[in-house]
């Protein structure tokens, strides 16, 4: 990377000429002094304290039966369930810093003795400070991602909500992935929901996007929706292999201006098998769409809870669906996590404004140039030797972010957390 010119080859010279480097930076100091501010501070979205996970039942949520997680048994009583429930959370906490979970519910367990019991799972987040997401998976009263037994989705959603719309703490989604309904047909089946339950504040109200969830635009334009929040699904690496560019762009297409009011719910990658999610190299799909959806996240300040933390869809005959955070350990009430991909784990937080190895390394900082008030930026997010740096207008991105490395001889290198690359004054 160099300012305005090509990078030297990866040689001896290379280092003295960053050495130059350091030294006209240094002298270019003496004569516009430059600010190193520690981390970007944009302005706060409305979102940005959902910091969490999905735990969901084992064989995923999409179930004609009660819904019962990962670790728990359908004979747990209510004291089980929440002192499972409170060993989870205490490593989701403790491991990661998470502040959320969202949990599955369905007509079935409402409606059934089980509901009593699996409310320990709720009150045992909320009484450690966790915000909870209650969404409405698919189940016998609905098929093809639509409601057809609107009365017991009615009942189910009552009882949820009569029980816990004076919780600050819990927050409602009407329903996971509406992908049965047309545009218009989810925001009139959605904001009757709303007129319906009125006992659920519609500032704790997660209304889906469109189709998979996969489209806020239709519902941010839909005035019936103003002062709820809304639920973002991202899995687009599903459907065609993108560079990061790619998922970006399409990630903050589907976002529309909605970003101060969405959630990310649900998005995912492969944790079992060795991906670093911290490079840079922009070749793997899974990689390309995480670091794409957790830049937007962290840039526009978008709460998030990672498909998901326990259960999901086995893969193969593993036992676990590949996807999952943790591993779940232990037996009875004495359970604990471990992490399975720490670079993983690392670039989730850096989605939710932690400061980790999530943005390409150690801990960064912002270079600003007191006099321009503008920061050093890696100028069109180059990954290429010869990248042109420029000042630009500070915004918190990662291409602003630069490690100093310490070189051990007096001397920094100057890294920039995006691209990888070391600031350079070619010849």
């Amino acid at each position: 990377m160099s300012t305005n010119q090509h990078t030297g080859s990866s040689t001896p010279g290379r280092w003295r000429s960053l050495r130059r480097a350091l030294v006209s930076l240094l002298a270019a100091v003496a004569l516009v002094p430059v600010t190193v501010l520690a981390g970007a501070s944009p302005a706060a979205a409305n979102t940005s304290d959902f910091r969490g996970f999905n735990w969901a039942r084992m064989g995923d949520n999409f179930t004609s039966g009660r819904l019962v997680l990962d670790g728990m048994s359908i004979n747990d009583g209510y004291d089980t369930v929440y002192a499972k429930a409170d060993a989870v959370y205490s490593d989701m906490e403790s491991l990661v810093g998470a502040n959320t979970v969202r949990l599955p519910i369905n007509t079935h367990t409402v409606a059934d003795a089980w509901w009593n019991n699996y409310r320990g799972a709720i009150d045992a987040a909320t009484d450690r400070g966790f915000k909870v997401i209650l969404a409405y998976w698919e189940d016998g009263a609905a098929s093809g991602g639509r409601v057809d037994d609107v009365d017991a989705f009615n009942s189910m959603w009552s009882s949820v909500t009569n029980t816990y719309g004076s919780n600050g703490q819990v927050y409602f989604e009407p329903m996971n992935e509406p992908h049965g309904y047309s545009s218009a047909e989810w925001r009139d089946f959605a904001a009757g929901w709303l007129d319906y339950h009125y006992s659920a504040p519609a500032d704790r109200v997660l209304i889906g996007g469109t189709g998979y969830s996969q489209d806020l635009r239709p519902i941010c334009d839909d005035s019936r929706f103003d002062g709820t929040l809304l639920s973002m699904h991202y899995y687009a690496f599903m459907y065609s292999e993108r560079d990061y560019w790619g998922h970006r762009n399409d990630f903050e297409a589907r976002l529309g201006n909605c970003g101060n009011r969405a959630v990310t719910t649900e998005y995912g990658a492969p944790m079992d098998n060795g991906l670093n999610y911290n490079s840079t190299a922009g070749t793997d799909n899974f990689v390309n769409s995480i670091r794409a959806v957790t830049d937007e996240m962290r840039e526009q300040n978008i709460g998030g809870t990672y498909w998901p933390a326990l259960g999901g869809k086995p893969t193969d005959d593993q036992g676990y669906d590949w996807y999952s955070m943790f591993a779940l350990h232990g037996s009875g009430t004495d359970l604990s996590l471990s992490i399975r991909n720490q670079s993983g784990a690392d670039r989730i937080r850096y989605g939710w404004g932690d400061d980790t190895g999530g943005g390409g390394g150690g801990s960064t900082v912002e270079i600003q140039n007191r006099y321009s008030g503008l920061c050093l930026d890696d100028y069109e997010w180059g990954t290429e030797d010869g990248a042109e740096v420029r000042q630009w207008t500070c915004n918190g991105s990662e291409v602003q972010q630069w490690e100093l490395e310490d070189l051990g001889n007096g001397y920094h290198a100057i890294r920039n957390a995006y691209s990888g690359l070391c600031l350079d004054d070619y010849e």
